[in-house]
């Protein structure tokens, strides 16, 4: 009866934010117009590689594959929001202390929320990706990829918070954060796959990528996506619901000693 109290209080948490997203659709729809940019940008990139390599595939990629990828890595990052900002405001202001007394688990709380409106931006970032896809590059030929995204999209985005949530953590004893969070986002970006697949990477790049957890945020989910392979979808799932686990131990330790820390401090 207790969990089932829980999981209403976090379902109605959820229903908030999702319907405080649906009420600024616009906005995400001005600032998806920066999405749009971004693929423009790329599409005359890989255009002019692809016609000075003088080839089809470049390590395995077709151009509308390539393309199709950033569309949903593009989508996935650009939905994400700044969890670290939201932590680190509410050590510095004390706010935080109200999020401890209340009936609800702290980490679980901003995970909710944090799902809940990545969701809806992805949604929407996929809405206009695909259409300017569809409209410049062609309809893609995803196959059963398409109907595995939104499950392993959902496991990204949760790899994402978890790593996101270590560093927010952090404020407890470093208060900024957002340094940090800048250094991940790069790491993010390159290699963990968000401008281009790993394969396309050095090998020694690559290997180095295959063995951390940003693989499983973008990467995973567009590949699959693209360049579907039902042999392969074992180990996508398994790898991402490994570092799920592993980060979430990690999320849970730092917490409890941030929270001593905290009652230390603030008495």
């Amino acid at each position: 009866m207790n969990s089932l109290s829980k999981s209403v209080k976090y379902a109605f948490i959820g229903k908030i934010t999702l319907r405080n997203q649906l009420a600024y659709v616009a906005d995400f729809l001005i600032r998806s117009l920066f999405l749009l940019l971004i693929l423009y940008i790329f599409l005359q990139l890989w255009q002019t590689t692809f016609q000075g390599e003088g080839t089809d595939t470049i390590a395995g990629y077709s151009f509308k594959q390539i393309m199709w990828y950033l569309v949903i890595t593009e989508s996935m990052i650009l939905a994400c929001p700044s969890l670290c900002t939201r932590v680190e405001e509410e050590v510095k202001s004390g706010d935080i202390v109200f999020k401890f007394v209340r009936p609800v688990n702290f980490v679980v709380f901003h995970y909710v929320e944090y799902m809940s409106e990545a969701v809806v931006r992805f949604i929407v970032n996929a809405a206009l990706g695909a259409i300017l896809g569809l409209i410049i590059i062609g309809p893609p030929h995803f196959g059963y990829g398409l109907l595995w995204l939104p499950f392993i999209a959902l496991c990204g985005f949760t790899v994402n918070f978890l790593l996101n949530m270590v560093l927010a953590l952090c404020a407890f004893w470093v208060e900024e954060t957002r340094g940090l969070e800048f250094v991940y986002n790069k790491f993010l970006f390159t290699i963990g796959g968000m401008l281009m697949p790993l394969e396309l990477f050095p090998d020694v790049l690559q290997r180095i990528g295959h063995w951390l957890p940003f693989q499983a945020i973008v990467y995973l989910p567009a590949k699959t996506t693209v360049a579907f392979d039902m042999s392969n979808l074992p180990g996508v799932l398994g790898t991402q619901f490994i570092w799920m686990l592993v980060i979430g131990v990690i999320v849970s330790v730092v917490y409890r000693k941030g929270v001593t820390k905290l009652n230390v401090n603030g008495g």
